[in-house]
């Protein structure tokens, strides 16, 4: 994860780097996606791997919408 103050220096990185740019998150998507991909707890017994159905309507929850968090 690369922290950047704004959509200018993530561009400028990526010029400087040459890198194609990937996707960015403001820091209450980041939060957002850990507090939601992180819960409920793993240790839980009725713990279960989400479907990619669920992950999607997850990301798409959070304006992750792009066809960068598409996994199909």
């Amino acid at each position: 994860m690369l922290l950047f103050r704004s959509e200018e220096h993530v561009d400028r990185w990526g010029r400087t780097w040459k890198m194609d740019r990937g996707a960015s998150l403001s820091p209450e998507q980041t939060w957002r996606l850990a507090y939601a991909w992180y819960s409920p707890d793993r240790r839980d017994p009725s713990w279960r791997r989400r479907t990619v159905d669920e992950t999607e309507s997850l990301l798409a929850s959070i304006g992750l919408t792009d066809p960068y968090w598409s996994l199909r």
